[in-house]
């Protein structure tokens, strides 16, 4: 899926407001509300952006820097992201959205000017900046999923879900490998109903491992804010079966995904 940076930025700007949208009415009762990942309020979700925002940009300006300073996080036995969310409850909701608002800015600002195959560190592999854009667009994405349901808000699908979907189908790799098992050889075909009716696909045709449904559904799975219980995707073929057992778009360790709504 060749995108440029034009406009993966474009579609995290979008991403962005869609977010902000649900921010900027919220009093300071609304900042503590809980969302469904477990002791996160809307303001921890939030600052999870703008934490990995910041980093996103040294990655790119400074690796060195940001593989020194990696390194002794990892001696120092590492940050949790609940540990990290848990440094900035101090932050006034004004001040926490200010925050998010010049760290995106600094991002995009940043990754715009990249030619979108420099590879740059991150937390799992290093990855190009086009894919470090995506991620940041699948982050935001997927914690505005939480937002949205502390809000008892339906979002509106959109065809940004195309990247969130491209980078769950790319990571099947680092999903097996957080849980220690080899990827499989076999290849799996993915065939999703966009928002507007089109279909989107990855993989060839003809294998016996089939991924079908809602891009939608898809996206929630493998960014792991819905079960699969409460999703309308269907598989053939044990590797696809498996696969969306452990499917994980984002780094880090193996998330412990939702309980079933029903």
């Amino acid at each position: 899926m060749p995108v440029g940076m034009d406009q993966l930025t474009h579609d995290l700007e979008g991403e962005t407001e869609a977010l902000r949208v649900l921010l900027v009415g919220l009093d300071a009762d609304g900042w503590e509300r809980q969302t469904p990942a477990e002791g996160w309020a809307i303001r921890d979700q939030v600052s999870h952006l703008a934490h990995f925002d910041d980093a996103a940009v040294r990655s790119a300006t400074d690796p060195d820097g940001f593989q020194a300073d990696l390194r002794r996080q990892l001696e120092a036995g590492g940050r949790s992201p609940d540990a990290i969310a848990a440094e900035y409850r101090h932050l006034a909701p004004r001040r926490l959205l200010d925050w998010f608002d010049e760290a995106r800015r600094r991002l995009l600002t940043t990754f715009a000017a990249l030619d979108p195959g420099l590879r740059v560190p991150w937390y799992g592999p290093p990855m190009s900046a086009a894919s470090s854009v995506t991620a940041r667009l699948m982050e935001t994405w997927a914690h505005g999923q939480d937002v949205a349901d502390a809000l008892g808000v339906t979002r509106e699908p959109t065809d940004r879900l195309r990247h969130v979907a491209h980078i769950g189908v790319r990571a099947m790799p680092f999903s097996y490998a957080l849980h220690g098992r080899p990827a499989p050889t076999a290849p799996v075909r993915v065939e999703l109903t966009a928002p507007g009716g089109e279909s989107w696909t990855w993989g060839p045709q003809g294998v016996p491992d089939l991924v079908r449904g809602p891009a939608l559904d898809f996206c929630l799975l493998v960014t792991q804010r819905r079960h699969r219980a409460d999703l309308a995707l269907r598989t053939t073929g044990p590797v696809a079966t498996e696969w969306l057992s452990i499917a994980q778009a984002f780094a880090g360790e193996p998330g412990k995904g939702r309980a079933p709504l029903r």
